[in-house]
């Protein structure tokens, strides 16, 4: 039987996810249980309530629940810094290596739906015509979906609202901690709240006036 995670594991495993200092995390736990509310980094917590000599904490990220959980009192009053004792135990250890090799670059070749923290390069190919759609939260959005490669394979990239504009076919791209899926059988990236897309260029462009220098010097 799978043994449930302790409290200290627990909060290590969510140290190590969401990056946050494991005293910054105890510390803000702390605080919240004193002034009912406390931020660390991106996450927020607030004290929902005690019971049994346990504090209900949840945590949020831009609105977003991630974990409501009872942590003791005891745990909490703890001298030094619990968390920061459990980054050291195999599972957290394990956790943490298993998110390193899933936030690893990767080739298209490779990527496998379900996959999350996805980094790759990748020449943008096509970019489609932007479609409205109603979005799963009653939104209206615009649409587009922009074919990628590299040089193990292709997938289509969604792009949503002002990331339609940010690409365009020939510009090389870098992308990071994207989302694989399947739709209609097929492969796609996408970038959700926390992906980001930069274009970069390998090599700087030349001007008008850097190819009549050229042409001169030859």
């Amino acid at each position: 039987m799978r043994r449930k995670k302790s409290a200290g594991e627990y909060l290590a495993c969510l140290s190590a996810r969401y990056e946050v200092d494991p005293d910054a995390l105890f510390y803000a736990l702390l605080s919240a249980g004193e002034n009912r509310k406390s931020r660390c980094g991106n996450l927020s917590i607030e004290c929902r309530g005690k019971t049994k000599g346990k504090i209900i904490f949840l945590i949020t990220e831009d609105s977003e629940v991630i974990a409501q959980f009872p942590v003791s009192e005891k745990f909490l009053s703890r001298q030094g810094n619990p968390i920061r004792n459990f980054m050291e135990t195999e599972r957290v250890r394990k956790y943490i290596a298993k998110k390193n090799r899933s936030a690893a670059s990767r080739s298209i070749r490779d990527l496998r739906a379900g996959m999350n923290h996805v980094s790759l390069k990748a020449k943008v190919l096509e970019v489609t015509q932007p479609k409205h759609v109603v979005t799963r939260y009653g939104n209206l959005a615009s649409l587009a979906k922009a074919l990628i490669a590299d040089e193990t394979g292709k997938i289509k990239l969604c792009l949503w609202n002002k990331q339609i504009d940010s690409v365009a076919a020939g510009d090389t791209i870098q992308i990071e901690n994207a989302r694989t899926s399947t739709f209609r059988g097929e492969r796609q990236l996408s970038l959700g709240k926390k992906g980001t897309l930069n274009n970069i260029e390998l090599e700087p462009k030349m001007t008008p006036t850097d190819l009549q220098q050229q042409k001169l010097g030859n």
